[in-house]
């Protein structure tokens, strides 16, 4: 098959017709060269009182497309503009902003690591402060450039996933229901396949495919493939590493609505 893309207008088009046609899913799949689980996830995932419709299908994508990806960091512009106050003007640093705030008991409770996002992402940036594309990020101590330690564990090459670990739903953290999923690879010789494993936090079942190449499309067809096989409330999120096999993970979460989370990378 193919290396991982979006379904087409016209393909969804042709799945309607197939399917109406009473033609099996290997048929369907055959016709488009994509997998049986691509057209299996198509109809499950988009589907509305067992019926499928290709416009429908078509917005219902839409929606979860504009849905996924980053959220705002600061929803709330009185906490920003304290932040804001304290970081640029105060010069303090993010833990000592969420420290500052913890001790006086204030209304506004932010996290350092919900700072940083901001900062990284250029919320703080103003005119004047630009320098290069750094921005607000040369307010850091350091400038923002990590100072590598005994120890230092290098994360170069890692990507950024859409939300933190943070924002995970507690039950995620407290494995007490099913369908908070850990993603993983586990690589052979370099440039050859690679075993895809999902994980289920709370009843540790497993699921495991095989990429042709560690390269990301390959990787997120196997993701899909996976999930498509599990009942779509048995899916509510996925915590992959940073690897950069993951790097499509926000087209998986368009075409399914399952949102990714991973942890915060931190400076030495």
């Amino acid at each position: 098959m193919n290396p991982y893309q979006h379904l087409t207008t016209g393909e969804r088009e042709r799945i309607f017709v197939m399917h109406e046609q009473g033609e099996t899913l290997e048929v369907i799949g055959r016709e488009l060269k994509r997998s049986p689980s691509t057209i299996s996830r198509e109809l499950n995932r988009n589907s509305q009182h067992g019926l499928y419709s290709p416009s429908e299908a078509t917005r219902l994508y839409a929606a979860r497309k504009q849905k996924c990806g980053r959220k705002r960091v600061f929803t709330d512009t009185k906490i920003f503009d304290v932040v804001k106050h304290f970081f640029l003007e105060e010069q303090w640093s993010p833990e000592e902003i969420d420290q500052r705030l913890k001790h006086e008991k204030s209304s506004y409770q932010v996290s350092y690591n919900t700072i940083y996002r901001a900062i990284y992402r250029g919320d703080f940036n103003e005119t004047g402060l630009s320098h290069g594309n750094r921005g607000a990020v040369r307010k850091l101590r350091h400038r923002g450039k990590t100072r590598h330690t005994k120890g230092h564990i290098e994360r170069r090459g890692k990507i950024q996933i859409s939300n933190t670990i943070h924002e995970r739903p507690l039950a995620a953290d407290d494995r007490t229901e099913i369908g908070h999923w850990e993603l993983d690879t586990v690589a052979g010789k370099t440039g050859k396949a690679c075993a895809v494993t999902m994980v289920d936090r709370y009843s540790r079942f497993c699921l495991i495919g095989k990429a042709d190449k560690k390269k990301s499309a390959e990787v997120a067809q196997i993701v899909l493939a996976l999930t498509a096989k599990l009942p779509i409330k048995d899916v509510k999120t996925i915590t992959p590493d940073r690897g950069k096999e993951f790097a499509k993970h926000v087209e998986i979460t368009e075409e399914t609505g399952i949102e990714f989370y991973s942890r915060v990378l931190q400076s030495s």
